[in-house]
């Protein structure tokens, strides 16, 4: 065999090798569970691939302020928007019952928040309130969608904000991605094919911020490992249902490589404990593999 070939064989071997390996990982973490698990890896540099329901749409929830973002940050790059620009809510834009940092501090609204300031609290806290105004600045759901298709992003739909989904909690599938969509529009943000370098490195540092889901992908990697995520999380519904419990992310490894992870939990019956358990246990696992 000549020493090209035997080179990629052995290439391929190791990869299989790592495959299998952690697929028995991840299939021993999700046996038994009460849950549709769906995963999806990709490694930046090695294109290092696995996934586990990687092609099945399921609920984003909070996931999609990504993706919101992206959008917005498109029509700061465009000059149709400026992250110094004031946007105001009004009482009645401070929906009650939902999660919404600004809504604490400002309960009474009437109050002017710089964009940027709104694009943080909506990505890294993952404020409601915060990424409802931005789909009403920027002229509903389908204006994501249409950034997203432009991009080439497949397996994904965003048709429901927030408070549609507080109305009716059924509404919350009608927003989806697979996983391997997910970990692949990650790689497209990385490489500057979403929007502008400065608006990537931008939105980069908000994720690496976000304080929500300390006790999914990031909880039991190394303290201090650059880790820009955005999380979401349904809530329970009738008999016990969990929609979703989701974390998606770019690692950056000790050796200065990275890789892309997306841990969806759909359709649980499982304690919120247990369903973030998994999604920690998953990224673990992918963590170790790729520093062996």
């Amino acid at each position: 065999m000549k020493k090209i070939g035997l080179f990629f064989f052995l290439v391929s071997s190791f990869t299989f090798a790592q495959k299998s390996a952690l697929e028995q990982k991840i299939n021993a973490i999700t046996e038994g569970k009460k849950a549709t698990v769906g995963v999806s890896v990709l490694g930046f540099e090695n294109n290092f691939k696995y996934h586990k329901n990687g092609d099945k749409p399921l609920p984003t929830l909070s996931v999609f302020k990504f993706h919101i973002a992206c959008a917005v940050l498109d029509l700061v790059d465009k000059g149709k928007l400026s992250l110094d620009q004031n946007i105001f809510f009004k009482k009645e834009d401070m929906l009650p019952n939902t999660w919404s940092p600004i809504g604490k501090k400002y309960p009474e609204g009437n109050v002017s928040i710089p964009l940027g300031e709104v694009l943080d609290y909506t990505v890294a806290q993952s404020d409601n309130n915060g990424c409802d105004m931005l789909l009403k600045l920027i002229g509903g759901t389908q204006t994501v969608q249409n950034f997203m298709d432009s991009k080439g992003v497949k397996g994904f739909q965003i048709k429901r904000n927030e408070d549609d989904m507080h109305k009716n909690w059924k509404t919350q599938y009608d927003n989806y991605s697979t996983p391997n969509s997910a970990v692949l529009v990650l790689k497209k943000f990385y490489d500057g094919k979403l929007i502008s370098k400065k608006s990537t490195e931008y939105l980069m540092k908000i994720m690496i911020g976000t304080t929500t889901g300390t006790n999914k992908i990031v909880e039991q990697l190394p303290k201090n490992t650059p880790v820009a995520h955005k999380t979401g999380s349904s809530g329970k519904y009738d008999n016990g249902l969990t929609v979703a419990e989701n974390d998606m992310g770019i690692i950056t490894l000790p050796n200065g490589k990275h890789y892309a992870i997306a841990v969806f939990v759909s359709n649980s019956t499982e304690t919120d404990a247990v369903n973030c358990k998994v999604v920690s246990d998953i990224s673990k696992a992918v963590w170790d593999d790729f520093n062996k």
